[in-house]
């Protein structure tokens, strides 16, 4: 199959592999099957987390502040932006751009890290790596709740992340000597630089062209995380402000399976999905798969005015760890030499310059 105009007789759905949260907190559990069944090379990439205490409200705290942010005044968003980051901190709208080329200004997105405002004071590393080393703009004034909403939830899916990388390191261990260190739990641990967004997607009549809202990919562009672990919560659906149900069943995520067959993943509600990174697959050789996903738009008379909310929280390496590239067989191959050594900072930059071309 391909990745453009599908129907969803011809795309399978397909859940998610589910872990209950109280059996991912026992470190001692033997939760190689599911891990495998998830995140193996047959596997969709992907996995849910069950039952997580304070989850559901955290997620409503934050999902309810999306439609707000994105209808703030734009004086006050163009405050919010960051072009030296190149738009990964604070409000970006309309600087990505869609698989035709054109820019997305079907979604807005608002970056921050978490845990710390700002993980360096080191100038030089700031110039180098802005996308990372930058700092958090907060609407202080307009939106004084987003900091604590966001910070929240995404502490929590980075601690629940955590304990989902240290059963990764346990399955990945009996197919790899990896060094304690060298594991996804401690480099994730470790990382000063983990990137949540909150996105907003406009409804779907405000897309740069009518056929964009045919396309698989018309909320959110084919794409393979870059990163180590991705968190996501549920989306939330409202329109004119009341939280209503999804009322498009191919509307949703989809991934491309390492055999190449589109498929329609799904998880529920309350529970918290996480996805493998290039980086992961890279280091465990494999053994751990990322997979090419996109959101797929809400089409017909019912999806008039539908808004969707939901947010991402990319756990990912220390921009000064230092990656070892295998000869062959990782994800990016054109963009790194044979038994290339970089930092991820520098991996980063050689991913931004070849999807924004220069900087901007």
């Amino acid at each position: 199959m391909t990745s453009g105009h599908l129907s969803a007789v011809q795309t399978p759905t397909l859940r998610t592999v589910v872990i209950p949260f109280t059996l991912l907190q026992d470190k001692d559990a033997d939760l190689s099957a599911k891990i495998e069944e998830g995140f193996g090379p047959d596997g969709l990439g992907i996995l849910s987390i069950s039952h997580v205490p304070g989850y559901t409200l955290l997620r409503q705290n934050l999902l309810n502040l999306a439609p707000r942010l994105a209808s703030l005044p734009d004086k006050v968003k163009k405050e919010l932006e960051d072009p030296q980051s190149r738009y990964n901190f604070g409000w970006s709208h309309g600087k990505e751009k869609l698989e035709s080329g054109k820019p997305d200004l079907l979604k807005g997105s608002f970056y921050a890290n978490p845990i710390l405002d700002k993980p360096t004071t080191d100038a030089s590393l700031i110039q180098r790596y802005p996308a990372y080393c930058g700092s958090n703009i907060w609407p202080q004034t307009s939106m004084p709740e987003l900091e604590f909403a966001f910070k929240a939830l995404g502490k929590l899916i980075l601690d629940v992340g955590l304990l989902v990388a240290h059963h990764c390191d346990k399955y990945v261990s009996k197919k790899l000597d990896t060094p304690l260190n060298e594991g996804i739990e401690q480099i994730v641990f470790r990382s000063r630089c983990h990137k949540g967004r909150l996105l907003y997607y406009f409804p779907a009549e405000k897309s740069n062209d009518p056929q964009d809202s045919d396309s698989m990919s018309s909320w959110c562009g084919w794409h393979t995380d870059h990163g180590s672990l991705t968190g996501l919560t549920y989306g939330m659906f409202t329109k004119g402000g009341i939280e209503i149900p999804c009322p498009d069943d191919t509307a949703g995520l989809y991934i491309k399976t390492r055999a190449g067959q589109i498929v329609k993943v799904v998880y529920k509600e309350d529970e918290i999905a996480y996805q493998i990174g290039n980086i992961t697959e890279i280091l465990s050789r494999g053994h751990l798969c990322a997979t090419p996903h996109c959101v797929r738009v809400t089409k017909g008379e019912k999806a008039a005015g539908l808004e969707r909310s939901t947010f991402a929280l990319f756990m990912q390496p220390d921009w000064d760890e230092k990656l070892d590239f295998p000869e062959t067989g990782h994800i990016h191959q054109e963009l790194i030499q044979e038994n290339e050594s970089l930092t991820f900072g520098e991996y980063t930059e050689k991913l931004l310059d070849k999807y924004y071309h220069l900087k901007m």
